[in-house]
């Protein structure tokens, strides 16, 4: 920990939409940045790889979590990892895997990636804290 600054590693379990759990995870990381501490990384998991989502396309009256989690990562540099294993269960693939799988599209949003597990694990080992929002 360097003057108080703390680094974080975030859990995103909530899908983008319906519930809080993902909005409140972007805002944690925004402010955190602000106030002058670092993301290693965020991992979405479970419902929470919906936020990866290219398709997503909210009503003009709402925000778009994902392009917003987006600028974020790139503006602060920060990994936004995605569970392989709960992607595909609910049809997020990159295009690797969709030609693999020999899916006539893909729609992983940039810069979200697609990890394992195991990158939870280094993004915890990473951090000063480790935080899950559902």
């Amino acid at each position: 920990m360097l003057n108080g600054s703390l680094k974080f590693a975030v859990v995103v379990s909530g899908a983008p939409y319906g519930t809080q759990g993902a909005s409140s995870a972007y805002q944690f990381c925004a402010s955190a940045v602000q106030a002058g501490h670092k993301i290693v990384g965020v991992f979405f998991y479970q419902e929470g790889v919906l936020n990866a989502s290219l398709l997503v396309s909210p009503a003009s009256d709402e925000i778009n979590l994902p392009s917003l989690w987006a600028q974020l990562a790139t503006a602060h540099q920060f990994p936004l990892e995605v569970c392989v294993s709960a992607s595909l269960r609910r049809g997020i693939v990159n295009q690797v895997e969709a030609e693999q799988l020999a899916l006539a599209q893909f729609n992983l949003k940039s810069p979200f990636v697609l990890s394992g597990l195991g990158q939870l694990a280094e993004l915890s080992a990473g951090a000063d804290r480790l935080v899950q929002f559902k």
